[in-house]
């Protein structure tokens, strides 16, 4: 280890790891309820986009509380190699019934980067048990996000992480992004799908069908694109494609699954294009508790029971106070009708940052589903220029919307190389008339971000 003097300044806190000299204030939260929190000072925020797209049924919310305090009173741990619990069994049989045909075995894990891995891991493993050990590739898209663990890194479509896995990690073959703002010029949104959609085929192709285990990619973006939507001819064609060359579509939900987009599941929109594996987490337990999930069809995993089992185990994978949150939030989801209420809260929002888009011309795009939308900051919207890294605009945008009471989930994807955008994705539980606080507070947020940004082109 290298001589280093300590300069500890942060009390050792968490956010020495995250934070660089002169960055966005991070305010000390002491309380929330639904889509606000407070901090130390009385302040009072909305969560725009509830933390990472996790707190789907709001903060503070009396039931989940009292449900994860009843568990924990009654069983708090049990190990699932040794021993089977009942709110672990409750929980996976309503989540699959909820999936739908196809999803009808359920893996728990601890979050999404862990039910990544585990996805890869469990088609890995059924293709040695099945006699096609050939088969350790797995695709994903140029600009992607996966997780964070060393194998989903390298899984990422992130060009800033080239040093740190240079000669460290394996990096999976990657395909263009179905983007659909950004799209090269002889290109428009679905010609540009469909071109990425024959990239996986010509992919397979060069590698070798018989080496390829699994093509992975977010059917709705999170922030490494900014909600993305591809049009449904390019979910028909990598369906078919995948069949085709005996390689397995997985759908990563992580971020969009649990009603995020006006459906239980993202795939759900395209039901004539289902993936063979979807992973979930974040919004499985809002926050409230670590949760995610893989979702795979009863075939291969009765299968490759029967054959070997799954020989890999977490020490809180299903653990009782989990999956008493997971039941919680689908209780909530039930009675609050949150599903729906994604579609039709999304569509108030959407259209008030579609008016916003007409008196700031800062907006470039607004895209997304449901209560999962992003906003993409633009130098010139008739040319789509993007604003400039060094002035750091994701950093801008989120120092401005401090100021007006926002809390923002914003960051340079790939450094910035596909533009800059931040996410609107507020807790499924947000009225309609907090949506219209939120949009007015946005729309001060970047009529003082573009007045900021025309002073410094000032002479």
């Amino acid at each position: 280890m290298s001589s280093l003097t300590s300069t500890d300044t942060k009390n050792g806190g968490q956010t020495a790891f995250y934070t660089r000299p002169g960055a966005v204030p991070m305010p000390v939260i002491d309380r929330a309820s639904g889509i606000h929190m407070w901090d130390e000072e009385g302040n009072r925020y909305i969560d725009v986009s509830s933390g990472p797209v996790v707190s789907n049924v709001g903060h503070g919310n009396p039931y989940m509380a009292d449900a994860l305090a009843a568990q924990a009173r009654t069983l708090d741990y049990a190990f699932p190699r040794l021993i089977r619990n009942r709110p672990n069994i409750d929980y996976v049989e309503r989540l699959a019934a909820l999936a739908g045909p196809g999803f009808e075995r359920v893996y728990l894990a601890s979050g999404g980067s862990e039910a990544m891995e585990n996805a890869i891991k469990l088609l890995r493993q059924y293709a040695v048990a099945t006699g096609r050990k050939a088969k350790t590739q797995v695709i994903t898209c140029q600009p992607s996000y996966h997780g964070a663990t060393i194998a989903t890194l390298a899984m990422n479509g992130d060009i800033m992480l080239a040093p740190f896995l240079d000669g460290f990690a394996e990096v999976t073959p990657k395909i263009p992004a179905p983007l659909s703002y950004r799209v090269p010029d002889n290109h428009d949104a679905d010609s540009y799908a469909e071109y990425c959609a024959g990239c996986l085929e010509a992919k397979i192709n060069e590698l070798g069908a018989e080496r390829v285990l699994a093509f992975v990619i977010e059917p709705v973006g999170g922030l490494s694109t900014g909600c993305v939507v591809p049009p449904q001819r390019y979910f028909r064609r990598i369906r078919e494609i995948c069949t085709r060359h005996d390689v397995h579509l997985v759908f990563d939900e992580i971020l969009c699954g649990m009603g995020r987009t006006g459906r239980f599941l993202a795939a759900h929109h395209w039901p004539d294009a289902l993936p063979d594996i979807i992973t979930m987490a974040k919004g499985m337990a809002s926050g409230y508790s670590p949760l995610g999930a893989v979702l795979a069809p009863a075939a291969l995993v009765d299968e490759l029971a029967d054959l070997s089992g799954f020989e890999f185990q977490y020490s809180y994978n299903a653990n009782p106070i989990s999956c008493a949150a997971g039941m919680a939030v689908l209780d909530l989801y039930q009675r609050l009708d949150l599903v729906n209420r994604s579609e039709i809260a999304g569509e108030r929002l959407r259209h008030g940052l579609e008016e916003m888009q007409g008196q700031l011309p800062i907006i470039g795009d607004i895209r997304g589903l449901g209560l999962l939308l992003a906003v993409e900051l633009v130098a010139d919207r008739t040319n789509k220029a993007p604003l400039p890294n060094h002035i750091q605009p994701t950093d801008l945008v989120r120092i401005h919307g401090l100021n007006n009471g926002l809390i923002i989930y914003s960051r340079p994807a790939s450094g910035g190389r596909y533009g800059h955008w931040f996410m609107v994705s507020p807790p499924l539980t947000i009225t309609d008339e907090e949506i219209d606080e939120l949009l007015g507070r946005l729309r001060s947020t970047l009529h003082d971000l573009s007045l900021e940004l025309a002073g410094a082109k000032s002479p």
